[in-house]
């Protein structure tokens, strides 16, 4: 049987549902990081809740060396905050690479979920043991797979957590307005075209014009474009 969490109050901004959240959970709540500029503004936000909340990172082994630098810049901006990186068994990744090369994940919808499936969701379940809840920096505007997303929802994962999503209605606008009026590190690069950053080779830079996801798994459906991180469960 799911368990049924606490939600919060209607109306919440971003700085009080986090803080809900804290003083609901307290170390019961980690904080999901993948050093992009939604994310490190959810740290941010964090930082202010009083509590030395869990933040964080899935190195994947794919990563840009800049994804590393952020994810340092903000562990030594926000003290307060305990960071911690969780990666893929070794074992595993031999394994996977053995059987489908080094770019196989862009040969199949399959292949490239089961990538997922090893560098990310298996750490992911380490990361999250003894958590109730998580802190994301989903947001509507990045995805058709988030359009009607909660505030608060039941993750759908094994056991089932409650994610938070502070930013949801955020826009690009404000998400960036508050960067700069905070001084909050952010990942490089952003400047160079990259609105939504992931594993290297799964990452490209986008057009003008281009919806702000394009460039993740741009070989893909924009209907495929989870790695699972966020897996809902089915509303059927």
């Amino acid at each position: 049987m799911a368990e049924t969490f606490p939600l919060p109050p209607a109306g919440l901004d971003a700085q009080a549902l986090v803080q809900w959240a804290a003083d609901t959970f307290g170390d019961e709540l980690a904080l999901a990081c993948s050093a992009g500029v939604e994310d490190s503004v959810v740290v941010h936000l964090a930082s202010q809740t009083g509590r030395s909340l869990r933040v964080f990172m899935l190195d994947t082994g794919r990563l840009h060396p800049e994804t590393h630098d952020t994810f340092e810049r903000l562990r030594r901006r926000y003290p307060q905050l305990r960071f911690e990186v969780y990666s893929p068994e070794g074992a595993d990744v031999e394994a996977l690479v053995n059987a489908q090369g080094l770019f196989g994940f862009r040969d199949s919808l399959a292949q490239r979920q089961a990538c997922c499936e090893i560098r990310k969701l298996r750490p992911l379940k380490r990361a999250l043991a003894g958590s109730r809840a998580w802190l994301t920096g989903l947001r509507r505007e990045q995805s058709p797979t988030r359009a009607d997303l909660a505030p608060a929802e039941g993750d759908g994962g094994t056991p089932e957590r409650l994610k938070v999503a502070p930013l949801l209605d955020w826009d690009q606008a404000r998400l960036w307005a508050f960067v700069a009026e905070h001084g909050i590190p952010t990942h490089p690069l952003h400047d160079q075209g990259y609105p939504s950053i992931g594993c290297a080779p799964c990452t490209r830079a986008i057009q003008p014009g281009e919806d702000i996801r394009a460039g993740r798994w741009w070989w893909e459906r924009p209907e495929h474009k989870e790695c699972g991180l966020h897996h809902r469960p089915s509303k059927g």
